[in-house]
C-alpha cells in the first residue's frame, strides 16, 4: 500500500458508517480504498497523529490520502471524488463553505447512533475483502 492509496477510517460500531463502507466497497471498481476502524490500533495511531497536527478530528470519518487528513464533510466529498464516475460530481459540494457543510455533517454525526443504531462489535470483512481492511 502506498500514500497514493486512500485509507478511510470509520467508526466500526456505527451502523451508518458501516453502511457507508459497504457502499464504497460496492462502488470502488478500481479497489482503490483501504479501510480501518477508529477502534483499531491503526485508527488510534492515525487519530493521535492527526491530533498532533492540530487538526480537530471527528470520531466518525477520516480520509488519509497522499499524506493529508481529510475530516468531516471534506472526507466525504474527497471520497466521492475518488470513487469516480457519477459520484465525483458530488465534489462540487466543495464550493459550499466548510462551516455550512460541517454543520450538516456534525448534526448527522451527533445523531447517527440514535437514527441508525450502534453495533457492539466492529465489522468483520469477508475473506475476499480482508486484504482491504488494515485492522
Amino acid at each position: 500500500m502506498s500514500d497514493n492509496q486512500p485509507v478511510l477510517l470509520f467508526d466500526g460500531e456505527c451502523n451508518l458508517c458501516n453502511g457507508l463502507v459497504q457502499f464504497i466497497i460496492t462502488h470502488d471498481k478500481k479497489k482503490l480504498f483501504y479501510f480501518a476502524t477508529l477502534q483499531s490500533e491503526i485508527g488510534k495511531n492515525a487519530l493521535s497523529n492527526a491530533t498532533k497536527s492540530n487538526t480537530k478530528v471527528p470520531e466518525s470519518l477520516i480520509l488519509l490520502y497522499k499524506g493529508r487528513f481529510f475530516v468531516k464533510s471534506s472526507a466525504a466529498i474527497h471520497t466521492a471524488k475518488l470513487l469516480g464516475g457519477f459520484w465525483q460530481l458530488f465534489f462540487a459540494a466543495i464550493l459550499v463553505p466548510a462551516f455550512l457543510r460541517d454543520g450538516v455533517y456534525n448534526f448527522i454525526s451527533r445523531n447517527r447512533y440514535k437514527w441508525f443504531g450502534k453495533q457492539n462489535e466492529c465489522i468483520i470483512p469477508t475473506p475476499e475483502l480482508k486484504e482491504r481492511f488494515l485492522n
